[in-house]
Formats: C-alpha cells, sequence, structure tokens
C-alpha cells in the first residue's frame, strides 16, 4: 500500500509537468520574488487544494520542509485516512531550487529524478503564515497555512488573487483539519 502512495505521488509529478489536454487556459504562476527559504521551511497545514489521486481521501494533510545536508531541501507529506482518526500516511520527497534562489519556485520529487513544479505564487512576505502554490499548470493549487485553520479574510484574499491569476476554484476543497485551539 505504501508503495501505491509513492507511485501515485510519482504520477502526479510527472503530470504537474505536462501541459493539459482538456485545460489549455494557463494561469499566471508567476512565483514571488524576495523568497527566503529559511523563512519558509517548517511545518504548513493544507488549508485547501483541488483533487487529486495521490491526497484522495486525506485529511489533516500537512507539508514539512527541512535542510538536508546536500543543500536540498526534504519534504515529508502526511495526512489521515478518510478521517483525523484515521491511518496516519507519508510520504518523503525532495526539492531544489528551479532557478535563483531569492525566487519561490522549487522542482520537487517523491520519486528518483522525476520533477515537479512547485511555484509560491502568493506569500505573506511578513510573517510566512500563509502561501498559495501551483504549478505550471492549472490543475494544481494549494492553500497553505501555519496554522490548522486560517483567518477567513486571508482566506478569502487567497482565492480572489488565484481567480484574478486564471485559476478556475470550481473543483477547489477545503480540508478538514484538527483545531489545537483550546
Amino acid at each position: 500500500m505504501k508503495q501505491l502512495f509513492f507511485v501515485l505521488l510519482f504520477i502526479a509529478g510527472i503530470s504537474a509537468c505536462a501541459p493539459s489536454d482538456k485545460n489549455m487556459n494557463i494561469p499566471d504562476t508567476t512565483p514571488v520574488t524576495g523568497f527566503e527559504l529559511d523563512r519558509y521551511l517548517g511545518t504548513w497545514y493544507e488549508i485547501a487544494r483541488f483533487p487529486h489521486s495521490f491526497e484522495k481521501n486525506l485529511v489533516g494533510v500537512t507539508a514539512t520542509y527541512s535542510m538536508k545536508d546536500n543543500g536540498m531541501v526534504k519534504v515529508v507529506n502526511a495526512g489521515y485516512k478518510n478521517t483525523l482518526d484515521g491511518k496516519h500516511k507519508t510520504a518523503t520527497g525532495k526539492a531544489k531550487f528551479a532557478g535563483d534562489r531569492d525566487t519561490g519556485y522549487l522542482k520537487v520529487s517523491f520519486f528518483l529524478f522525476f520533477y515537479g513544479d512547485y511555484k509560491i505564487i502568493k506569500l505573506d512576505m511578513e510573517h510566512y503564515q500563509w502561501a498559495l502554490v501551483g504549478s505550471s499548470t492549472s490543475n494544481y493549487l494549494w492553500i497553505l497555512g501555519r496554522e490548522p485553520q486560517m483567518d477567513e479574510d486571508i482566506y478569502q484574499n487567497l482565492l480572489n488573487e488565484a481567480v484574478s491569476r486564471g485559476y478556475d476554484l470550481s473543483n477547489l476543497e477545503k480540508v478538514p483539519q484538527k483545531n489545537t485551539s483550546p
């Protein structure tokens, strides 16, 4: 089962690199500049996403980024199957810059040397508390936050940003997260 999870992540990585015939409207996925990797490291909660087979039925999803000794970024994606008390699933990958280190554009791989685009297209540049992440196609979009719940005004602003960049949000789904409030 774990191998199937990794294979699905691999397929997703490949498909992120190729344009989709069914959706030729490519949104503006220009990544942020002035990006600081050290501030981006740590855990991010998946607030909303476009559905994909590699995340099917996963809730409570997080992505944790840390530095590897070789200068690459370790990526650990984790979530729970079906419910927040479900079986815990993880996938470990790696990321590298696609270009300049001050641009929020990484290449991420969960299988060998097959990389998919990871473009941080909007980011809280002051506090690094939220991010809007896309790819090179309109098929991938994530809203990430440092906390499991996001302020509704921030969430709406990120939705508006995605629409203004050309994303169709009709398939966007919110991701259930555990509430860490007392």
